[in-house]
């Protein structure tokens, strides 16, 4: 009588649903960003929008009325200061467009770069310390890491078209920029004294280097 009324044996039941949710959480935990590279990017994008928002209108920097000869070398050195400071973003950006057009019109140079610039992010900077770096079956330590992309950098800067295209392009932007800078009369240009100060699309390395060495993230931390 006490055997039949026992209840049968519980078998144990795995939840699919909380299995495949942890495996995704560890999945996108290893895939995902690190702290460090999502600060750097931020950073970049609140840069070129303070930036952008400081540009002059471009309608001011082409007008024809305010083109004279300088009077002297001095003269035309003193406009470049004074135009550069009041057209810094559009100088920029002119110089940005220079080196893209550059780049696209040779792209293995292009492609070769690309690739070393994911190298240092992805291999080096953004890489947490651990695990150690394993590539075809060898593990690799920090230095090595820091050698071999030091290696690939001087190779692929100076033994590749890379330079050279990096290099004609910075020279022919400057030369616009200043050949503008320096026919450009200033006059009617007001420039703030604040807005002299250092801004522009590089101006998160200012900021990155008066920040604490905390707020760039562990991973980039460890290495300096």
């Amino acid at each position: 009588m006490a055997s039949t009324g026992s209840s049968p044996p519980v078998l144990p039941i795995s939840n699919p649903q909380t299995n495949t949710s942890d495996s995704q959480q560890t999945i996108s935990g290893v895939v995902g960003p690190t702290p460090a590279l999502r600060s750097f990017i931020t950073r970049i994008s609140d840069t070129i929008q303070s930036s952008f928002s400081n540009r002059r209108p471009w309608s001011e920097l082409i007008d024809r009325s305010a083109f004279s000869k300088p009077d002297s070398v001095s003269d035309a050195t003193l406009r470049i200061r004074k135009n550069y400071s009041y057209f810094r973003t559009n100088y920029l950006s002119l110089l940005g467009i220079v080196l893209a057009v550059s780049l696209i019109t040779n792209p293995f140079s292009l492609l070769l770069l690309t690739a070393l610039l994911a190298a240092w992010l992805f291999l080096y900077l953004f890489r947490p310390s651990d695990p150690p770096l394993v590539l075809f079956g060898r593990q690799f330590s920090e230095r090595e890491t820091l050698g071999v992309l030091i290696i690939s950098t001087v190779v692929v800067i100076f033994l590749t078209s890379v330079g050279s295209v990096l290099v004609s392009a910075l020279m022919i932007g400057l030369a616009i920029i200043c050949t503008h800078a320096a026919f450009r009369a200033p006059e009617d240009l007001f420039l703030d004294e604040q807005e002299s100060a250092a801004t522009g699309f590089l101006s998160f390395l200012n900021a990155a280097a008066a920040a604490p060495p905390a707020a760039a993230g562990p991973a980039v931390s460890a290495r300096v």
